[in-house]
């Protein structure tokens, strides 16, 4: 599966995943490209009717959430090739933005059945959001992510940082609503954002739970000592709840940009989520050091340039 505008060269993409296959005395694969239309998700279940085992998703954290929705609740793999530049899910198995990493993690066998969010009819391995992260990925132009890579969110982000907070209420497994004033609510299946920032310690991609940062600086130095807090890894980060539940319930007085592990879904006022228990097999580097998703894959990257 593949997005071919993530793509620099779809061609020798292809050359690629199709001789690391056949060196590996793997079948050749059937080839699915996206469209504007169908990121990723009808073409996966197209894949999975047909018979595939495994799906390789090549492109960016839309075509990947959109392939992990159509394997959800199956006994298909799912291997991500990065492409793009916000792919999150890459960036906590360690793969960075090369797909030849990707391929060999595959090729090596590691699975690990991992947690996935659910929100309506779509879902989510990584991250959800209400509020200031959204409009930050809203406001980051394409054209910056392209030639500068992930730092690009910053501009988005600095845009918004003295925005006015939003009035939500949250509601933890069905408990009392607790009313908030924050710039944005997290909800992570795992810790890691780019760059290697670690927002959520805690969280687990297979305990059954999800993990909710509140988040709600008021000026700029409040949001100069959470980003240090967060940076540096204290146990504690000024202006910042976190939680744990398996259902978690956002509602906003006004309708708030939304987004899905780093792609946006339209903006509403609330957001209802809830998770499923180790609902998805994903390929991962083998050992399966890392707390999150993997160990650093910077060794099955070398291993598959040399191949």
């Amino acid at each position: 599966m593949v997005n071919p505008s993530k793509v620099a060269d779809v061609d020798q993409l292809r050359r690629t995943i199709s001789s690391g296959l056949s060196k590996a005395g793997w079948p050749a694969p059937a080839w699915y490209e996206t469209t504007p239309g169908d990121p990723g998700r009808g073409q996966a279940r197209r894949a999975v009717a047909e018979g595939a085992e495994l799906v390789f998703a090549c492109g960016g954290d839309g075509t990947v959430t959109a392939v992990a929705t159509a394997l959800t609740g199956t006994d298909v793999a799912l291997a991500v090739l990065p492409a793009g530049t916000g792919n999150l899910l890459a960036a906590n198995l360690g793969l960075g933005t090369d797909p030849a990493a990707g391929l060999q993690v595959a090729l090596e066998g590691g699975r690990r059945r991992i947690d996935v969010g659910v929100i309506d009819d779509q879902c989510f391995v990584v991250m959800a959001g209400m509020g200031f992260d959204a409009m930050m990925l809203q406001d980051t132009s394409e054209r910056a992510k392209k030639h500068i890579g992930w730092p690009a969110y910053v501009f988005g982000a600095a845009k918004h940082l003295l925005d006015r907070p939003m009035r939500v209420r949250i509601r933890l497994d069905g408990g009392a609503p607790m009313p908030r004033r924050p710039r944005t609510v997290i909800v992570g299946n795992v810790g890691r954002l780019q760059g290697g920032v670690r927002l959520l310690k805690r969280a687990a991609p297979d305990d059954g739970q999800l993990d909710v940062a509140v988040i709600s600086p008021n000026n700029l130095f409040s949001w100069a000592r959470l980003i240090a807090a967060v940076a540096s890894r204290r146990e504690r980060v000024p202006k910042m709840e976190t939680f744990t539940a398996s259902r978690v319930e956002i509602y906003s007085n006004r309708a708030q940009p939304r987004q899905l592990d780093g792609d946006l879904i339209a903006p509403g006022k609330a957001m209802k989520i809830s998770v499923r228990h180790r609902a998805l097999l994903l390929c991962v580097p083998q050992p399966d050091a890392d707390p999150d998703l993997a160990h650093d894959a910077s060794a099955a990257a070398r291993r598959a340039h040399r191949s």
